[in-house]
């Protein structure tokens, strides 16, 4: 009940401090350490975006099957003496690869291809620590934000099964008198393809947590359903094209064919179905496989001009930034596909190639993000 008030009171009397209203409570007690998660998945971002590349090189410089065992904890330990760089050797020399294409390797030779896959295989490891540490660190100081217990330990997840993965590409092509030289291409497309969708996850929970819960409610409302949904297309044509780069890399038919834009003086390759039985031919045959990157190549670049054109029509400066960037990448990517095919894939080209694969999606998931949860802006222009 309140207290009565005197009718008269000295005019310098102390007064009975009021209650201060209450603001941004939807967040409050909910938060958690947002900005801390933030910097640690850019973290993750960084350290899977560089397993790509080294992935890549590893992939370009048949540096895969070097190492033909899977000793998850063991393993992070290289060759430490000459025996067992000797017995390494060995083991790599009783399988097709070394028999059918590297046989004039020496021990010297062997340890270049050995140290990039050991490279790739210690990264994984490396990601798989950091996200070890670092949910443990925020779940014991309980600054996991309400809701993102399930999402952070999904990516452990993820990474547990691209470890698994891994190893089942790369013993696709540990093989003794099979005459198998590389890794099962659709295997290296599933490897390649976990590692965009790990990739992708990551970019999506730091662009949600870069803001309050409150004003992702509040954007929600103002969702751009068209433009949303034409981002949700392109960026599944992108995937779907990146998988078909990886078997183009997985049986190296970037090298096969390097005339543009024909193959070999016609549109259609010779030989496209000549593998018994048929179905292989969309994953083995050099010409198929890469006739079918350049034509989903094509169809992606069509789409992403109207998606673009759309994209350039919404209200949020922010949101048009973002489609005109994704643009800008896949219009570079072509040039860059273009060229890879010309020089027969030089590894310094296929890898910018391939990088430029990663900043595209990345740039499609913004404009995609901000077309469900744009950022306001006031009539000049500026950030509300």
């Amino acid at each position: 009940m309140a207290e009565k008030r005197k009718l008269f009171e000295e005019v310098g009397e102390a007064q009975p401090a009021r209650p201060v209203a209450q603001t941004g409570t939807i967040d409050r007690g909910r938060g958690g350490a947002r900005g801390a998660i933030r910097v640690w998945l850019f973290l993750l971002f960084a350290l899977v975006f560089v397993m790509i590349a080294v992935g890549g090189a590893t992939r370009l410089t048949d540096s895969g099957l070097s190492i033909t065992e899977w000793k998850p904890v063991t393993g992070a330990l290289p060759p430490m003496n000459e025996a067992n760089w000797q017995s390494e050797f060995a083991k790599y020399q009783e399988i097709d690869q070394f028999q059918e294409m590297h046989s004039w390797m020496q021990l010297a030779d062997f340890k270049r291809i050995y140290w990039w896959e050991w490279g790739h295989r210690q990264l994984g490891r490396v990601i798989g620590i950091v996200w070890a540490l670092g949910f443990l660190w925020f779940l014991i100081r309980r600054q996991i934000p309400a809701g993102w217990h399930r999402r952070l330990l999904l990516l452990g997840a993820l990474g547990g099964a691209q470890g698994a993965i891994g190893w089942w590409m790369v013993s696709s092509g540990v093989t003794s008198g099979a005459r198998v030289t590389h890794v099962a291409s659709y295997r290296l497309a599933t490897h390649l393809g976990l590692a965009f969708v790990i990739l992708g996850v990551i970019t999506w929970y730091a662009m949600l947590l870069g803001r309050s819960e409150r004003d992702l409610m509040q954007a929600r409302r103002a969702k751009e359903r068209k433009q949303y949904g034409l981002a949700t297309g392109l960026l599944h044509l992108a995937f779907l094209q990146i998988l078909i780069g990886a078997l183009v890399a997985g049986i190296d038919a970037g090298r096969y064919f390097v005339d543009w834009p024909l193959m070999q003086g016609q549109f259609f390759p010779p030989d496209a179905f000549e593998i018994e039985p048929l179905w292989r031919n969309f994953f083995e045959n050099p010409g198929l496989v890469q006739f079918m990157h350049r034509m989903v190549g094509y169809l992606l670049f069509a789409f992403g001009i109207v998606v673009w054109l759309r994209g350039r029509r919404s209200v949020h400066p922010q949101t048009r930034f973002a489609f005109n960037a994704a643009f800008v990448a896949l219009a570079l990517q072509v040039v860059l596909g273009i060229a890879t095919v010309l020089y027969a894939a030089p590894v310094h080209i296929a890898l910018t190639h391939q990088a430029l694969a990663v900043v595209f999606f990345v740039l499609i998931l913004r404009a995609r993000f901000l077309s469900a949860y744009p950022i306001p802006a006031s009539l000049r222009g500026k950030l509300a």
